[in-house]
């Protein structure tokens, strides 16, 4: 439990710092539902989030009035969908179908966001998993709070390029789908290597094979807070500017632990693990660029942005771990262009760049997220993108993903609006030398040597 000093700093972390619990995400397995009619799975997936989750935003807001710490989203992850629905979905609109019944279920429980419309195919696909690709765009267009993610690759199996295609073009098809506002349906969708069962955040969160039944995941927050900490740092040693990241990192998380383990004990369900990842907001202040530039990058996106970063994921994981036994998610450091005011103003200045993005993405806790892109921007040359962001991740042995949206009828110039959280962004121009062949050539990237392990 936090002691008194303790709930003195994160007073004033509340109150001044922006400090708060992103998220309570409540994990929920969906294979018991599973059955060979269409109409039966998908009561029996209502039926089970709607009594599980029932009580999980009442608590999420009385945690919040009990202890005076935000939380910002309760959420929903469930068993990949694609595996639920295998036996009784046989054409793409039968998984649509299920995508219904998953938002449904979600607003009746009062949840923000429903994760888990997933497939997960790093080495090949079975039929179910390619209509449940093919599928994607239609059932991100008709949902509202649904989010889906495929993983691709992995370092122990290689990347599935048939899949990395499949995405690139379920990924243009919803930019089309959703065009008449700027291309939304493209934030709640996401594409990883290296995928973690036990990610609270969105769009890739889902509740995997290995997890229980049920269980209780929190995603904590915090750039403004180790942003302020920072401002007693200003040119000093690099041991200075480590122990403040580590020890401020440290602190975040133990609100996080408080909340984790107030969740579970009031819902009746066992505490998974802590995502301490930085996730930033649109509000100055609560963002990673910003630490950036006090760490004394003059801009984001300058020479040194890489190493500042690698230095802030490691510090946060240091720090973090120290606060809890079950550190888990991502963990470390996000850097999704919309959320994050300071590198908006680095993308639009030109200071920051989507290869030096991509670079960043090596050092940090996930990869190209949240970024827009011109709307004409082709199905091959997104899963360009991809495969070489599923290729860091592989050969890193690191969790990568690409969360990028082809806005329709914009180009670079030009602004996307996505609202709340998921905040604005300015387009960023895209390489156009063409891809395609490398793209279509079929079949898989071999896993790398260091994966042979056994």
């Amino acid at each position: 439990m936090l002691n008194i000093m303790e709930v003195h700093e994160t007073n004033k972390m509340i109150e001044q710092e922006q400090l708060d619990v992103r998220t309570i995400t409540m994990g929920i397995s969906l294979l018991d539902c599973a059955t060979d009619n269409l109409e039966e799975t998908c009561s029996k997936i209502y039926t089970k989030i709607t009594t599980y989750a029932k009580d999980l935003v009442a608590t999420g807001k009385a945690i919040e009035r009990d202890f005076g710490i935000p939380i910002v989203n309760k959420r929903i992850t469930v068993t990949p969908v694609s595996l639920v629905g295998g036996a009784c979905c046989k054409t793409p609109q039968d998984f649509v179908q299920i995508a219904h019944a998953l938002d449904r279920a979600a607003k009746e429980v009062g949840v923000d966001l429903i994760g888990g419309y997933s497939a997960l195919v790093s080495k090949g696909m079975t039929p179910a998993e390619r209509l449940l690709i093919e599928s994607i765009p239609q059932a991100l267009t008709e949902t509202d709070i649904v989010c889906s993610s495929v993983n691709v690759g992995s370092t122990k199996t290689g990347i599935d390029m048939d899949a990395v295609r499949m995405v690139g073009e379920a990924v243009k098809q919803t930019s089309i789908n959703t065009a008449d506002n700027d291309s939304y349906g493209c934030v709640k969708f996401v594409v990883f290597c290296n995928a973690p069962d036990d990610n609270p955040f969105m769009a890739g969160g889902f509740h995997g094979v290995t997890e229980g039944d049920a269980v209780i995941n929190v995603g904590v927050s915090g750039p403004g807070v180790v942003s302020r900490a920072l401002d007693e740092a200003r040119g000093k040693s690099f041991e200075v500017l480590c122990e403040t990241i580590k020890r401020t990192a440290f602190k975040i998380t133990r609100v996080g632990q408080l909340v984790a383990q107030e969740a579970s004990k009031r819902l009746g369900v066992p505490f998974g693990i802590i995502d301490l990842s930085l996730a930033p907001t649109p509000a100055e202040h609560d963002s990673i660029g910003e630490i950036l530039e006090k760490c004394g990058i003059a801009e984001v996106g300058a020479p040194g942005t890489t190493a500042a970063l690698a230095l802030l994921n490691d510090q946060v994981k240091k720090g973090g771990i120290m606060a809890s036994s079950y550190v888990g998610g991502l963990s470390g450091a996000f850097i999704p262009v919309s959320e994050d005011a300071t590198m908006i103003r680095a993308a639009r200045s030109g200071c920051l760049k989507i290869e030096k993005l991509e670079a960043m993405t090596c050092v940090c806790s996930v990869g190209l997220d949240m970024i827009a892109i011109p709307g004409d921007t082709t199905a091959a040359t997104i899963s360009g993108i991809i495969a070489d962001e599923a290729a860091i991740g592989m050969v890193n042995q690191k969790t990568t993903a690409v969360r990028v949206i082809p806005v329709a009828g914009k180009g670079v110039g030009d602004e996307a609006e996505f609202g709340g959280l998921m905040g604005y962004a300015p387009i960023m121009p895209v390489n156009t030398v063409s891809c395609e062949e490398f793209v279509n050539r079929g079949g898989r990237i071999p896993a790398p040597i260091h994966s042979f392990k056994n």
